[in-house]
């Protein structure tokens, strides 16, 4: 049978034994001994890369401010949206992209209304309703190929619950119109083999194959004898 005591008997059965006396330190070690316990040699110093998780995410600053991709993000949880917006930024921060945001968008809100029942119980209905929530990032003075490297690496390692929609610019130099003619008669050679097998073709070989057939012997003979084949 198991019996409680209380602290103060359990305090009374041990042998108490006389510490003995230290000597009081100087001010001048006191003060050693609190400068070596608050020195960096006692603390555990996290790395720099798992500092900034708990830091905001590093921005670069644009030049001359002009836009390159706009990525907007929309999810139904704020949770989501937050974090894989830090994530794109902290991203943007590592390829060298001035990136600004995310900034809070209208939300878009969608209601649906379902009846319960029909007949007479029409009347009984139930509201559904969706709210989506956005968040915009742009890119500044970015290369083009860096964005679609940032873009890519964004899809690889996209977040469940995120969509993306990204509007992408490029800037051409003054005269791109010529480039673009000399760029379209050196497409022309490789896509007219591939175009040839959409509708008809533009020589008349197949016309003449048909009046070759129409004016054999075999297919006069299958037919009235001595009719004629009236010219297209």
């Amino acid at each position: 049978m198991s019996t409680t005591r209380p602290l103060g008997d359990i305090g009374s059965d041990l042998a108490v034994s006389k510490l003995p006396e230290l000597p009081t330190p100087s001010p001048a070690t006191a003060e050693s001994t609190e400068d070596d316990a608050e020195g960096p040699d006692t603390e555990i110093r996290l790395p720099r890369s798992v500092q900034a998780i708990y830091l905001r995410p590093l921005k670069r600053r644009a030049e001359y401010g002009v836009p390159a991709c706009d990525l907007q993000l929309r999810s139904f949880s704020v949770r989501n949206l937050e974090f894989f917006a830090d994530f794109a930024l902290r991203a943007a921060y590592y390829l060298n992209l001035p990136a600004s945001g995310p900034v809070p968008l209208p939300r878009i809100t969608e209601l649906w209304t379902v009846p319960k029942s029909n007949f007479v119980h029409k009347k009984s209905q139930e509201n559904f309703q969706r709210i989506t929530l956005r968040r915009l990032i742009q890119i500044q003075d970015g290369n083009p190929d860096t964005v679609e490297v940032w873009l890519a690496f964004l899809r690889k390692h996209q977040y469940y619950g995120v969509g993306m929609k990204a509007n992408v610019w490029n800037y051409e130099k003054l005269g791109v119109g010529k480039s673009m003619d000399v760029s379209l008669e050196n497409l022309k050679h490789v896509m007219e083999p591939k175009w040839a097998h959409f509708g008809r073709k533009k020589n008349l070989e197949t016309s003449e194959k048909v009046m070759e057939m129409l004016g054999s012997n075999r297919f006069k003979d299958a037919g009235d004898e001595g009719a004629t084949v009236p010219p297209i």
